[in-house]
């Protein structure tokens, strides 16, 4: 717990937000009973170790799932601990931390992910306890009901925590029917519902759009795409670890022999815990594109399982040290050291170019940009603004527009929000998520008012190709030159946009912007 989230904390402090991280910081900056893409809890978590945006930094952005994964490393561990023993709540602590998914994406990420791993395994701990009750006491009914609200806080960080309930009641069908006479079970159930229920009332205030949203991602298409499949297996595999998935499959070849190293009953609930996410996303990736980190969820009970089997085999050959690690156990966590190490080198000081190296569209497609510069294009953005206004050449505290949710975000976080001035996106609704909204909140775009536009390389558009029916005349100012190990990394351009016209459509008439958005 020391060592990974020391090293967690230092990473926060190293590296600054990517893409989605500085996007869900609207969802703190304008709080809401659900937003676009998502439901509301990570806003909630920002507000929380911000201390309501008093403390905005990329160090206590990040604070809240470091918190979390600290935490989770501990829960695994007693819950692992509980349904087998100590050296397996070790060696699960130890395998949690090696995996990307877990102790990078949603432990140091702050992003929907990080309260949703939180509250499965939370919900987990619960399953293990009631789920296979002989005697529906007491006891068992309050865990039953507290459940209902782990549950119900889990599909409100993401809405992959449905699957908690689908693996329950799976279980309960299959293994223990009593639960389906007994009251509380209903009742944990309303308590979900209870806890979904402002997601709902926004969804039906704003014409279902998130559903909608979602459910174009996902929709089967014609033909199967095996292409779509294996990015989905192979993403499947960098975000586990590719050395902790070497040492699952002999896990997995132990259960498919049906060995026993675990009770029936846990491994029915681990593997119904999991299976269900794990195949419908997988699934989807035959005819669509997915995103490896939609199953991420699925694989906590793999953890566990592979924890107990290694637990199990490591006692057959006479290893009991619960302080020397078997160096199949530890071998992941050194390479996610050492990924971590090049990572923060290549993000932060490398001279190395892997994008375009173009004049206009210098590092495109350079995934290490996404992580680095913005702040000092946001230092640079305030120093050129302050001269601008002096001169007279553009009115003063004037807003920035953009043109997509990313670079868009990235440019609020670090250069409009810190100077004061507000940020507008000029898009359709899947290019602008939540700024449809933000744009609302924020006034609207103003007739003959002067905006600035920040282009950044790696992000390029040309002003005058998206937004000249906007403005009265577009006008270059400066270019900011972002360097890294003394070499130029990329640009970003700065427009003034004269004269707003006043006719950008917003698209918050839902049903027409989702209409046209089927059609096209």
């Amino acid at each position: 717990m020391v060592i990974s989230t020391s090293i967690r904390l230092l990473l926060a402090a190293l590296l600054e937000l990517g893409n989605d991280e500085v996007y869900y910081w609207t969802y703190a900056l304008y709080p809401d009973l659900s937003h676009f893409d998502h439901p509301p809890m990570v806003g909630f978590v920002i507000k929380l170790f911000t201390l309501n945006g008093l403390l905005r930094d990329d160090f206590f952005m990040r604070l809240g799932p470091i918190v979390f994964s600290t935490l989770n490393t501990w829960l695994i561990f007693v819950l692992v601990r509980k349904i087998s023993n100590e050296r397996a709540g070790l060696y699960a602590s130890i395998l949690y931390n090696s995996s990307t998914y877990f102790s990078i994406i949603s432990g140091f990420a702050i992003i929907p992910d990080a309260p949703l791993v939180l509250f499965w395994l939370l919900s987990l701990m619960l399953m293990v306890d009631v789920l296979p009750a002989y005697k529906i006491d007491r006891e068992a009914r309050w865990k039953m009901i507290l459940f209902g609200g782990y549950a119900g806080l889990a599909i409100s960080s993401k809405y992959q925590g449905a699957f908690i309930w689908v693996g329950a009641l799976l279980f309960i069908f299959l293994y223990n029917k009593k639960w389906l006479m007994d009251y509380s079970l209903y009742i944990a159930g309303l308590i979900s519902l209870i806890i979904l229920s402002p997601i709902v009332l926004w969804n039906f205030q704003n014409d279902f759009i998130t559903f909608s949203f979602h459910g174009e991602r996902v929709a089967p298409a014609f033909g199967i795409r095996l292409d779509y499949l294996g990015r989905e297996l192979l993403g499947q595999i960098a975000y586990q670890n590719p050395l902790n998935v070497i040492v699952f499959i002999p896990m997995g070849i132990a259960l498919f022999k049906r060995e026993s190293f675990m009770a029936a009953h846990i491994k029915g609930i681990l593997i119904l815990n999991g299976l269900p996410l794990w195949l419908t996303f997988t699934g989807f990736s035959f005819f669509r594109s997915t995103l490896p980190h939609w199953t991420g969820p699925s694989f906590l009970p793999v953890i566990m399982i592979a924890a107990m089997y290694w637990s199990s085999r490591f006692r057959e050959i006479g290893v009991t040290s619960r302080i020397l690690m078997p160096k199949r156990i530890l071998l992941p966590s050194y390479f996610m050291i050492v990924v971590l190490a090049l990572a923060v080198y290549l993000i932060n000081y490398s001279p190395f170019h892997f994008g375009k190296i173009d004049s206009v569209l210098m590092g495109e497609n350079d995934f290490t940009q996404d992580m680095y510069g913005w702040r000092e294009i946001g230092n640079s953005f305030r120093q050129i603004a302050d001269e601008e206004e002096k001169r007279g050449t553009m009115p003063p505290n004037s807003g920035v527009i953009s043109f997509r949710w990313f670079p868009g975000a990235h440019l609020d976080f670090y250069a409009a929000y810190p100077a004061n001035r507000d940020l507008f996106l000029i898009g359709s609704l899947t290019d602008i998520h939540k700024y449809a909204w933000i744009n609302e909140s924020r006034g609207s775009l103003i007739k003959g008012r002067d905006y600035y536009y920040i282009a950044p390389s790696n992000y390029y558009r040309d002003p005058h190709k998206i937004f000249e029916h906007y403005f009265n005349r577009i006008e270059a100012i400066d270019t900011i030159k972002i360097e890294r190990g003394r070499e130029i990394m990329r640009y970003a351009f700065m427009y003034r946009m004269k004269g707003y016209l006043g006719n950008f459509k917003t698209p918050l008439n839902l049903r027409t912007a989702t209409n046209e958005r089927a059609n096209n």
